[in-house]
């Protein structure tokens, strides 16, 4: 009886952990879109326009939802919940109205942009790179550029984390505890 608790708690911590992980919105957004990207690219065999429709639809709403996290953040409020809210140029703008918490200091900043533009070409690179994605859209350069298909994805993420770590996001966007 002790061991299938245990493996129940186990069981319970492995899942909370893969659902604080999904739970953040770039990696849930490319969690998503490795999980519909098969079926709707019928694995990377499209033979009608429908599934070149489909995919192209998730891979843009993927971006949008990448560059929508870079512009989101949390705070404490007074009842000492965690508070989310878009970013905006007077600060942050909450889910939730009735806060004596100052928002201004939230205010959006150039380093928003640069994260949500490298965040949007990680995705794009990483999307538009993927198996499925290139047997779909265009097979024949699976074959012929194949060095730049498994090169190209590891180099772009090696720039950007070095981006990212020089310059540093202080957002806690959703998903994320406030800092």
């Amino acid at each position: 009886m002790a061991t299938a608790i245990t493996a129940t708690a186990k069981s319970n911590t492995t899942f909370s952990n893969i659902a604080n992980i999904i739970r953040l919105l770039p990696t849930g957004t490319v969690f998503l879109f490795h999980f519909l990207n098969p079926i709707l690219t019928n694995n990377g065999a499209c033979a009608r326009p429908v599934y070149k429709y489909l995919s192209s639809t998730v891979i843009a709403l993927c971006g949008l939802s990448c560059c929508f996290s870079c512009f989101t953040d949390s705070y404490q409020g007074d009842d000492g919940a965690t508070h989310y809210g878009i970013v905006t140029p007077k600060g942050l703008w909450p889910s939730a109205g009735g806060s004596s918490v100052d928002l201004t200091k939230y205010k959006l900043r150039f380093g928003d942009f640069v994260h949500a533009m490298l965040s949007v070409f990680v995705f794009t690179v990483l999307a538009l790179l993927d198996t499925n994605t290139v047997r779909c859209f265009y097979p024949s350069f699976e074959s012929t550029e194949k060095t730049l298909v498994m090169v190209l994805p590891t180099a772009i993420g090696v720039v950007s984390g070095g981006v990212f770590a020089l310059f540093p996001g202080s957002r806690h966007g959703i998903g994320y505890e406030s800092g």
